[in-house]
């Protein structure tokens, strides 16, 4: 029985060992198969796929920028992806629900992308904090809020991912839990949404992955 509504969200332990970052690994059980096996479907659209997005990141970088730093942000496109699939399954530690992973991931990226900027392009950087056609006198201001916007960055990245895959996983922890007090027709109503919101949840962990991603990419453009 829940103690609260966050408890569908704790780590969980099995003969005193701690389980809570074992589902984030499970992802490379599913990976090794379509590297030594003879290319199938799924292998053919998981390369459809990265190949598309490296197409679309190396515009967003800049062609003559790239350089293979697409795989970067694949990479991290694929590990969000198959974090947020696998925490739909019952029993299954959502690992991107939790702040330590988000923002383990968004905080480094952004930091080094900062580092960078500011060693390589120091006047780029210092004219990002004042947009074109700026009156002078709110310069001191849009300094103030382009740094601020700057400095947000990891957590909004952090905060929007975790944010999406808690509130639709608290959603469906809220109706199961009101199944045993329903009668049969409203249990089958209530199956028929559950089944509505777990096709939405799919696509909320498509989405997020790869809005995480291209804001990755996007904040790396604006460095160079």
């Amino acid at each position: 029985m829940m103690m609260n509504l966050f408890s569908s969200f704790d780590p969980t332990s099995n003969l005193n060992l701690p389980m809570n970052w074992l589902s984030t690994m499970l992802g490379l059980l599913i990976i090794p198969s379509t590297f030594w096996l003879v290319p199938s479907r799924y292998n053919y659209l998981w390369m459809k796929i990265i190949m598309t997005l490296h197409k679309e990141f190396k515009i967003l970088i800049g062609n003559y920028k790239s350089q293979g730093s697409t795989l970067i942000f694949i990479s991290l496109f694929s590990l969000i992806l198959f974090n947020n699939f696998l925490g739909l399954f019952p029993y299954i530690f959502t690992s991107t629900s939790h702040m330590t992973l988000t923002l383990s991931l968004a905080l480094p990226l952004w930091l080094s992308f900062m580092i960078y900027g500011w060693i390589n392009n120091t006047i780029h950087m210092l004219a990002h904090l004042v947009p074109q056609g700026t009156p002078p006198i709110l310069m001191p201001f849009m300094v103030c809020i382009e740094t601020i916007s700057n400095v947000i960055r990891p957590g909004t990245l952090a905060v929007r991912l975790t944010a999406n895959m808690i509130a639709g996983h608290l959603l469906m922890t809220l109706l199961g839990n009101t199944g045993p007090m329903m009668s049969i027709y409203m249990l089958n109503i209530l199956i028929i949404v559950q089944l509505l919101l777990l096709v939405l949840e799919t696509a909320v962990s498509m989405i997020q992955s790869y809005v995480f991603a291209v804001l990755s990419t996007l904040y790396s453009s604006e460095v160079n």
